[in-house]
């Protein structure tokens, strides 16, 4: 487990998943670990994953992030950022930190919008996490694709229209999602914003 504390040189992503571990153990493991740069703890009904995001994992989550703060300063809606804080529920027996995450209007005591970047496959499903933390809506980047999902009742479904932003054009936000060229990227995007309004 100790090699998992440490970057590696390559842009793998570092993830191990562990059973059976009970809510205290995930608490003391969060209190203990919870402070450690990039290293991120998602807990699922006693299911446990360590996981230390990749230079790649938090580029893509930073030119999101920035993206739609800038959307939603140029629409002029008020959004609260929690950045990557740790949010929990023991009833639930669920816990995550998103790789970025908004309230929108007013700031709550749970996100309204969080972020996500899966680059690799396996470990904990983070939108059962969500759910059971009911997180409205849930923006993840997978294999080159963006999909938004609400929370309609129980479960989550794929939109194309966010209920906080919905004049924006998902598929013109995927394209500006460049993480080697962030600058140029957010300004193309104002650009194309403003040319469309």
């Amino acid at each position: 487990m100790t090699t998992l504390l440490y970057p590696s040189a390559s842009s793998e992503e570092q993830r191990i998943v562990l059973p059976s571990v009970t809510w205290q153990q995930y608490e003391s493991l969060l209190a203990t670990l919870g402070d450690y740069p990039g290293l991120r703890l998602i807990y699922l009904e006693g299911t446990l994953e360590i996981f230390m995001p990749s230079p790649e994992h938090e580029m893509i989550k930073k030119i999101m992030a920035r993206l739609l703060e800038r959307y939603a300063e140029e629409v002029d809606i008020p959004l609260h950022g929690y950045g990557s804080t740790t949010f929990r529920r023991e009833a639930k027996a669920r816990g995550l930190e998103p790789d970025e995450c908004y309230c929108v209007h007013t700031l709550k005591a749970l996100p309204d919008l969080a972020i996500g970047v899966d680059l690799t496959s396996g470990g904990v499903d983070k939108l059962a996490v969500y759910k059971g933390l009911e997180v409205p809506e849930v923006l993840i980047w997978q294999s080159n694709q963006l999909t938004l999902y609400d929370l309609r009742g129980d479960s989550y479904q794929e939109i194309v229209r966010s209920q906080f932003f919905p004049d924006l054009d998902l598929p013109l936000f995927a394209q500006y999602v460049r993480p080697q060229e962030q600058p140029q990227a957010i300004k193309a995007f104002l650009q194309a914003l403003r040319h469309c309004g």
